[in-house]
């Protein structure tokens, strides 16, 4: 297959590129670089079936190519990022996912969009279903990420209903792994790169609420297999083992060796109190389901920062000249 990537380069799309390629198909990774790195993809440039082209979606699509499958997971992501970038979070969730979609009805191509568990808000239903519809503040300081992916689901599903386009949507959970950004402001990678750095752990809160992390190896087997199929979904993809904040603290700890104190801090507004998918659609629809469990998943992301010295010092460096909103430290997005 040829399959359009959008956020190609990024955290997640540089995972599933890599893993298209390896199986055969031909790439096309579209990228802005606004949240991404070259560095993510670096390593695939060269191989038979890639390309690599510059572009904002929210602007335009520039692929002549027919192509069999698109994979909308351009967005900023992470807090910081869509705090900084909150216009150019809600154009891409409404004018990239639209744009998106017009290249599958073009070629009449698949299209599978990256949602968000940040769909159901700071849930009232616990563990969260795909037919539960949320409890999203629309005009907090989250909402720019979280109702630009309940927009972008309603046009994706209209775009299915009535121009026939073979569409599927992806609500994703809590991932984490290597190419994260040490700076991105999630917590996983904010504790791993704290604990390596021998400064203390920032958590917000109470470290009571609730996160399921999903290694990003086990995600990526469920995208592709969404892309590979005609679900329609919403389909959860996220690990159900449910661990507190403070237990995430302490995971990360003992398996760096740090001698890192955790320091407690008020929580962000809005901030979910529990997160947990109900993945029974996962398992029956796309025979999915995780492997990787929190320790070895954390051991090996820690391997991975912690052959990045370099990057280890920036982060440090940004923490400490206030260049994160650490009071989203915990918010966890895909």
């Amino acid at each position: 297959m040829r399959v359009a990537v959008s956020g190609g380069a990024g955290f997640l799309g540089s995972h599933i590129c890599e893993a298209l390629l390896d199986r055969g198909d031909e790439v096309i990774c579209l990228d802005d670089w606004s949240t991404s790195s070259p560095a993510n993809v670096a390593h695939l440039l060269g191989r038979p079936g890639l390309s690599v082209v510059e572009a904002d979606v929210s602007e335009g699509v520039p692929v002549d190519e027919r192509v069999d499958v698109v994979a909308h997971f351009a967005s900023p992501a992470s807090p910081p990022d869509y705090h900084r970038r909150p216009l150019e979070t809600l154009a891409v969730g409404s004018r990239g996912t639209e744009n998106m979609l017009r290249l599958a009805h073009r070629d009449n191509a698949r299209f599978v969009l990256a949602s968000t568990s940040e769909i159901y808000g700071d849930p009232l239903v616990h563990p969260q279903t795909e037919d539960y519809w949320g409890n999203v503040n629309p005009i907090g300081p989250r909402s720019v990420y979280d109702e630009a992916k309940r927009f972008a689901e309603a046009t994706t599903m209209a775009y299915g209903r009535t121009l026939g386009v073979r569409v599927g949507i992806l609500r994703i959970f809590n991932t984490y792994g290597p190419r994260m950004r040490a700076h991105d402001g999630r917590v996983v990678s904010s504790f791993i790169t704290q604990a390596l750095n021998g400064d203390p752990l920032t958590c917000y809160g109470d470290g009571t609420q609730t996160r399921s992390f999903c290694y990003v190896d086990d995600l990526v087997r469920g995208i592709v297999a969404m892309l590979d199929s005609s679900e329609t979904g919403p389909v959860n993809l996220g690990n159900p083992n449910e661990f507190t904040i403070a237990e995430l603290a302490e995971t990360v700890l003992r398996i760096t060796g740090s001698r890192s104190a955790v320091e407690y801090h008020p929580l962000p507004a809005d901030d979910p109190a529990r997160r947990r998918p109900v993945i029974t659609r996962a398992v029956e629809a796309l025979g999915w389901e995780p492997k990787i469990q929190l320790e070895e998943g954390v051991r090996r992301t820690v391997e991975w920062f912690a052959s990045r010295p370099e990057e280890l010092e920036a982060a440090a460096a940004a923490l400490v000249g206030g260049q994160l909103d650490g009071a989203v430290i915990t918010s966890q997005l895909p």
